[in-house]
């Protein structure tokens, strides 16, 4: 079993590198060609810009994938999870201790690990294509105010966990989903006002003609919101976007200032039409409960696995802590779950093409919008000829030259209907 796992492992590996390379070799076949509808938006060289962009992505996230891969499989398949598993047993007698600190540790060790791959992207591949403008003190300030706010969190969470199961050995799959999702919600309410801001500031839209607009649309929708603000995310990145965050009745419209100096008036307010297509089709709570459904069933399986008492054995191992285990069935449910990976990304894509149909219903611009992606893609460098089997099986949005085109198609039956 040790080497059946292994393998199916590494066949994950060699489908993920397949679909890569594939993406990569169409890119460099048409990345000279400019797509339908970018004519004038984007030149030759601007093209081969933003696939050489495209390409440095990839390769640095190839490497980085070998290097965590093989880590994971050397720390899970030999002596090493045993020996750092008995060493933590030796620290203290308390369960909760033990976990917890077992848990821990190994977060700030990935998180130790990744700093090479985040030091490298963030100065050299971003600074290379004009994008970064954080400065080291601010990387430094990200990363240890990131590190204690995740170690914090994951605290909480490895903690209400342990005492859980020992609780309850039997439902504590039940009571640690249970407690989980209450937690997920409560920090979708919390983290506008409490995380979001320790790394940006958050002040009101400095244009009071464009949020009246914007009011005025969202009222059309029949949406309430807090507040619309701007975010100086230009200390950090040239890269442009918007968002709402929070739910119920706390939320908010966050846009980039880099945002707000790229789009005129009419592509910024079709671009929230767009994200207020999301809220008004449900799509966050439909989102939300898939989430938790998968979630559920997987704490179930967790449990499952573990009371056989047989896991620690199918990766060689003679016995296993609790938590040990739990990375353990983690490991099998990537494998597991990585078919399922395309399905979900054509439900994302199924909702970010309803979220479209809303924002020309709403905004009434469809060349509006089929604009602003264009200019979003243009200035994120983003990929204008991803292969269609990459695409369908990892992009949550639609190619962005099909979403151009739909959008155009949809501005001319209404320009005929009109007629």
């Amino acid at each position: 079993m040790k080497t059946l796992l292994i393998s199916l492992f590494l066949v994950r590996f060699a489908v993920a590198y397949l679909l890569r390379y594939l993406n990569l070799r169409h890119l460099k076949r048409y990345g000279t060609t400019i797509p339908e509808g970018f004519a004038g938006a984007i030149d030759q060289e601007a093209l081969a810009k933003s696939a050489r962009y495209t390409l440095e992505q990839h390769r640095v996230g190839l490497v980085e994938s070998i290097y965590d891969s093989a880590l994971l499989l050397v720390f899970l398949f030999t002596p090493l999870l045993p020996l750092y598993d008995h060493w933590i047993a030796s620290l203290s007698g308390s369960y909760l201790v033990r976990g917890l600190t077992f848990m821990l540790l190994i977060f700030l060790a990935q998180s130790v690990l990744e700093i090479p791959f985040s030091l490298y992207s963030t100065f050299r591949l971003e600074r290379r294509y004009g994008f970064n403008t954080t400065t080291p003190g601010l990387w430094l300030s990200d990363f240890f105010k990131s590190m204690l706010i995740s170690a914090l969190l994951t605290g909480i969470l490895v903690s209400a966990a342990l005492l859980l199961v020992r609780h309850s050995p039997e439902l504590w799959w039940l009571w640690v989903w249970g407690f989980f999702a209450l937690f997920s919600i409560t920090m979708i309410y919390l983290s506008p006002y409490v995380i979001e801001p320790l790394f940006s500031k958050f002040e009101p839209l400095s244009d009071p003609e464009l949020e009246a607009e914007i009011r005025v649309m969202l009222d059309r929708a029949g949406i309430e919101v807090k507040g619309v603000l701007q975010m100086d995310a230009s200390r950090r990145s040239l890269h442009s976007n918007a968002y709402f965050t929070g739910i119920g009745h706390v939320k908010r419209i966050v846009l980039y200032d880099t945002l707000l100096k790229q789009m005129d008036r009419q592509e910024l307010l079709t671009i929230l039409a767009h994200e207020t297509g999301h809220w008004k089709k449900g799509h966050i709570w439909k989102q939300l409960l898939l989430m938790e459904s998968v979630a559920l069933a997987v704490f179930f399986l967790v449990h499952q696995l573990i009371g056989w008492g047989g896991l620690p054995g199918l990766f060689g191992h003679q016995e296993a802590s609790f938590p040990a285990q739990v990375l353990l069935v983690s490991f099998i449910l990537s494998i597991a779950s990585f078919p399922f990976t395309p399905v979900g990304s054509w439900l994302s894509r199924r909702n970010e093409r309803e979220a479209d149909r809303f924002a020309v219903e709403l905004s009434g611009a469809p060349h509006a919008l089929a604009s602003a992606l264009v200019k979003l893609s243009c200035e994120n460098l983003s990929n204008l000829h991803p292969h269609p089997l990459y695409a369908g099986f990892y992009y949550s949005h639609p190619p962005v030259v099909e979403r151009v085109a739909a959008l155009r198609a949809m501005a001319s039956t209404g320009e005929r209907r009109n007629n």
